[in-house]
């Protein structure tokens, strides 16, 4: 891949550590960081109300559409929603060493 896309490469070499970063989470986190399901959901939410109204008069008007959505969102995942277990946060200061990778994770 080098001779052929260097540029690729040297991005790929530079970006290793951002890429990588959620791996110095407990093991219980990275899946939930590397996801974006929660994301798309919020989007597909977003979509769905707009969709409804259809044409909006104003740019201020979409904004207290998305602004009323996500403060639901927030809402309903302060009370009702664990999508990270509070048990797990204790460990983010801890190191260990993953069984699987055989690296030490610990995240700073």
């Amino acid at each position: 891949m080098r001779s052929r896309w260097p540029k690729l490469a040297d991005l790929m070499d530079d970006s290793e550590h951002d890429v990588l970063a959620y791996m110095s989470f407990p093991r219980q986190h990275r899946t939930k960081l590397h996801s974006t399901n929660p994301i798309e959901r919020l989007n597909k939410e977003v979509k769905r109300r707009a969709d409804v109204v259809g044409i909006f008069p104003n740019e201020a008007s979409i904004m207290r559409l998305i602004g009323a959505v996500l403060f639901e969102q927030n809402d309903e995942w302060q009370t009702a929603s664990r999508y990270m277990m509070v048990e797990a946060f204790a460990q983010i200061d801890k190191e260990e060493i993953d069984p699987i990778l055989g690296i030490t994770t610990k995240a700073a």
